[in-house]
């Protein structure tokens, strides 16, 4: 009988040695980077300008633009950008693009008086936000075409990595911009915000030379498989013209990643893996939006929360997600999606007995810093699921979907989360039971299609 030894936990993390881990990396601060720019440099430059809390704050639509990026994906996947594209490849071509959109746009932000043209500010913004929106579909799309098809464990790691990269490329570059300002402000210059934007232009060119370092498969037969999808549109259309070539060539780019997605899996599990998807994250999305509303009903100081809830998340999420996808590497992605969502009823149920329990230092620590590692494990196992269902023919369409859909969930169910804690009269401790409770209609989804999902886990 033929014995399988089982690899040892060093053995298991030497998955992260590999080089492809470190390209994976860069792509993810690429991807977390801008982020920088409309986030917290945005809204910091405003508020030095004198603008108003509500002006900044409505500047913040701008990011209404991630929600619906998957409308676009099939552009991603089907059109090629003259000269990029053969000289960098499909994936890259789009991503130089994109940072060449973002750094004219530094530029442009460069010489702009917000309190004299904030229109246009905030109009450069939301072209920075789109061209972000827009690199974070072929980013992904790279990301999971780095690791073949059946390298379930490479596709966790890269999860992981990818995760531990945005995080890097937001807090980090985060750190750039603010030590940059204050030193240009030190200095004596006036526009030290407009000086450190072009500052962090050197930092997207830096990147770009990073990305040559990317590999991209040149050999692919995404273009013949979508040219197949055509065919058998056309062939459902049955006389052609220009006209009905149009239609087959906007049908087939829209509407093959979805035909490719259920021909797959077949109709039963592509639903259930989409209510799946849409569930998973639902409670956690519903206590997320509250609680910093919780930290301050309970009594807790904007020092206390920034300690515990803002200090020491960035440290917590990085080893927890490397952790997380250790455990998806060596138990499988769905065992590791099970453990998750278990993680994510009990932290929930911690912030229960801290709102029964009262004003606890101890229990608001232990509540939060549990809540980092659920959310690290979580969104790792969560990546790496639909990852490893994409088709490679509609990688970025379908990944930009799967992920929009996620997102759906948590954006529209969990927008009602206050007014279900006026509806129970503030006791917010049945309301995270409930949250606790939400969880439960994903891992029976998951269950359902455990068995039958088409995904590699070797």
């Amino acid at each position: 009988m033929l014995e399988v030894k089982k690899q040892t936990l060093s053995e298991t993390f030497s998955v992260y040695y590999d080089k492809r881990m470190l390209r994976i990396l860069l792509l993810g601060a690429i991807s977390g980077f801008p982020w920088v720019l409309i986030a917290s440099s945005l809204s910091l430059w405003l508020k030095e300008e004198g603008l108003s809390r509500s002006t900044i704050g409505w500047a913040g639509l701008i990011f209404a633009v991630y929600a619906f990026n998957y409308l676009w994906a099939p552009i991603i996947d089907r059109i090629q950008i003259p000269y990029l594209t053969k000289k960098l490849g499909h994936r890259r071509g789009w991503i130089v693009l994109m940072q060449i959109i973002i750094l004219l746009c530094l530029v442009i932000w460069s010489s702009i008086n917000p309190t004299e043209n904030l229109a246009l500010l905030i109009s450069v913004g939301l072209i920075i936000a789109i061209a972000s929106a827009t690199q974070d579909i072929t980013v992904d799309a790279l990301r999971i075409e780095q690791i073949d098809e059946n390298e379930g464990k490479s596709m966790a790691a890269g999860a992981a990595m990818a995760v531990v990269g945005w995080w890097t490329g937001y807090k980090l570059g985060g750190v750039v911009a603010l030590f940059t300002a204050e030193f240009f402000e030190n200095l004596g210059i006036s526009d030290y915000w407009q000086a450190t934007f072009l500052i962090l232009g050197i930092l997207i060119i830096l990147m770009n030379i990073g990305l040559m370092f990317v590999h991209e498969p040149i050999q692919t037969d995404r273009q013949a498989k979508q040219r197949e999808t055509d065919q058998l549109i056309g062939k459902k259309i049955g006389s052609r013209n220009f006209l009905t070539n149009f239609i087959v060539y906007i049908t087939g780019t829209i509407g093959g990643p979805i035909i490719s997605f259920f021909k797959k899996n077949g109709f039963a599990i592509a639903a259930g893996i989409l209510a799946f998807v849409f569930l998973f994250k639902i409670g956690e999305a519903f206590m997320g939006r509250m609680s910093i509303v919780f930290y301050k009903e309970i009594g807790f100081s904007k020092g206390q929360i920034a300690i515990y809830s803002k200090g020491l998340g960035w440290i917590t999420t990085v080893i927890f997600t490397l952790l997380g996808g250790l455990m998806a590497m060596r138990s499988g992605t769905i065992k590791t999606m099970f453990f998750a969502g278990g993680l994510m009823a009990v932290t929930n149920l911690l912030f229960a007995v801290l709102a029964w329990a009262g004003k606890s230092e101890i229990l608001f620590a232990i509540a939060v810093i549990a809540d980092d590692i659920t959310a690290a494990f979580a969104t790792v196992a969560f990546v790496a699921f639909i990852s490893l269902l994409v088709d490679r023919t509609y990688t970025a369409t379908q990944y930009a979907l799967l992920a929009s859909i996620g997102t759906a969930g948590r954006t529209t169910l969990a927008s009602s989360s206050g007014a279900l804690v006026d509806w129970l009269n503030g006791d917010w401790g049945i309301f995270f039971i409930l949250t606790t409770l939400m969880v439960i209609p994903s891992l029976i989804c998951l269950w359902l299609i455990k068995n039958k999902i088409k995904i590699g886990e070797k």
